[in-house]
């Protein structure tokens, strides 16, 4: 029985044609040997060659022989010695003018050759490795001894957060980075969920108990801490700049995929400041200006890094999205920047703060715009504003809409929530809203939702998706539908 699986030959095919290259024709002249030629090759001890025969069409060809005659003159080597020096006395005096001049400049780590006559002064560096390694060795190399695998125990015996991670007798598999010395593990959130008990595993073999130092939930980011571990026998990864980023650039993925440690895949940056939300046990995980990278990524690889072609973390493997669970070519990173700010917060013993703008939301669609006579079929109501809140000093108003934040458009509650926790407390945003079927802009400096925290209050930039007073549950299930990740046979966002 064929399998569709594999490439079928179409039916009604003959054999498949043999593609072969055509001998060249040779003049019949030159593939005729006469005896004596035969002979004086056998007598040479050679072996005669055999020609292939040319079969000539029945009119014969026209031969013509064109003579050429080489007139050879001497010279006399004196003048010529002469000027064979002068010329090459002349170039040395022309690079060593170029060299002063700076249109070359020559070091012993790298050539630079500057082109003098551009107005920009294009500048173009060959740097040369004097390793015989590839990339991709030398990048192993450098990050591999910071990077972790982590096994999570619940106090049943299962293992923790097992739907998102890989999971055997011994627990659920994830992986960390080593932020520093003192045994400090940044990982996922849902790796270690749940966990009354923790064992990392080092690349170099050693095996270590840990602790939970804090988390941070909404952002899906974790910070553990190895018991009895030697400074010495711990290698702090090296911290890149996330903002640098360009779409190509080369990047590794490490981690321990099925649980398979220590394991590296290679790609690139396929896109920047992806932004989803995902449901958790108790409440949603905003995953805003995600890295999004075709470096395999697969359970086991969550709270991972991935890093540059310099060995530099730039971001925290956490989400794919696939058909299958498993990689597709399609997965995300929490940018270093933010999540080594959550995690310096949680080291230092504080409640990580995000981001604030102070409303109470809605989702705007078609159905709710007819029924309450809204000038737009999209956005984000606001069902409140909360006194003394950054929304509340900007001038926002009950019944406003929101449709933009910095130009970029607004089509719901949730759109705007992954906009807002995509900046940094203190950053001032401009927010076009609708009121009165008018557009106007407003200039939000976002505040901290430390106090809300400090107090068990959710942050109140939140909102239900309809607006008809839908459950957690229903706002859960209305979220993933969308996003997009609902219904059946859709995609589907899992944290690894």
């Amino acid at each position: 029985m064929s399998d569709e699986k594999f490439p079928q030959r179409p039916e009604g095919a003959g054999p498949a044609p043999r593609v072969e290259v055509e001998p060249t024709p040779q003049p019949a002249e030159q593939t005729q040997q006469t005896e004596a030629q035969r002979g004086a090759a056998s007598a040479a001890g050679t072996a005669p060659t055999e020609q292939i025969p040319y079969v000539a069409s029945t009119s014969a060809p026209v031969t013509e022989t064109v003579k050429h005659t080489v007139v050879k003159t001497k010279t006399k080597k004196l003048p010529v010695f002469l000027a064979s020096l002068a010329g090459l006395a002349v170039g040395a005096v022309l690079v060593i003018a170029l060299v002063m001049s700076g249109a070359f400049r020559i070091t012993d780590a790298n050539v630079v050759a500057t082109d003098s006559g551009s107005s920009k002064g294009t500048t173009q560096t060959l740097k040369i490795d004097a390793e015989d390694t590839t990339l991709a060795e030398a990048v192993s190399a450098k990050a591999l001894p910071s990077v972790v695998s982590i096994t999570a125990m619940t106090g049943n015996g299962g293992s923790a957060s097992s739907q998102n991670s890989s999971s055997d007798s011994a627990g659920s598999i994830g992986s960390g980075v080593v932020l520093d010395t003192d045994g400090n593990i940044l990982t996922n959130y849902h790796v270690v969920e749940g966990a009354t008990s923790m064992t990392v595993s080092t690349s170099d073999g050693g095996s270590y108990e840990a602790e939970l130092v804090g988390s941070d939930e909404s952002s899906d980011l974790a910070v553990i801490r190895l018991k009895g571990a030697k400074a010495s026998d711990l290698t702090p990864i090296e911290i890149g700049d996330s903002d640098k980023l360009t779409v190509g650039e080369w990047v590794m993925a490490i981690g321990s995929p099925f649980g398979n440690e220590a394991s590296v895949s290679t790609g690139i940056v396929s896109a920047l400041y992806r932004s989803t939300a995902l449901p958790s046990t108790t409440g949603t995980s905003i995953y805003a200006n995600m890295i999004q990278t075709d470096a395999a990524i697969n359970p086991g690889n969550s709270g991972g890094a991935l890093v540059n072609d310099e060995g530099k973390l730039i971001g925290i493997n956490s989400v794919i999205e696939s058909y299958s669970g498993s990689s597709s070519g399609v997965g995300f990173a929490i940018p270093v920047k933010y999540a080594k700010n959550i995690a310096d917060q949680i080291i230092s013993g504080k409640t990580p703060v995000h981001a604030y703008l102070g409303v109470t939301l809605t989702s705007v669609n078609a159905t709710n715009a007819q029924q309450n006579n809204l000038a737009v079929t999209s956005g984000a109501y606001v069902s409140e504003v909360t006194a003394d809140s950054p929304a509340d000093k900007a001038g926002m108003k009950k019944g406003d809409i929101i449709v933009a934040v910095d130009g970029e458009e607004i089509s719901s509650a949730d759109g705007l929530i992954i906009a807002v926790r995509g900046h940094d407390v203190g950053d001032k945003v401009d927010i076009t809203v609708n009121r009165d079927g008018k557009e106007e802009k407003l200039s939000v400096t976002l505040g901290s939702d430390e106090a809300l925290q400090n107090t068990g209050k959710d942050d109140t930039t939140q909102g239900d998706g309809s607006g008809n007073g839908m459950t957690e549950e229903e706002f859960l299930r209305y979220l993933q539908e969308l996003l997009g990740r609902g219904g059946n046979g859709g995609q589907q966002g899992n944290g690894l």
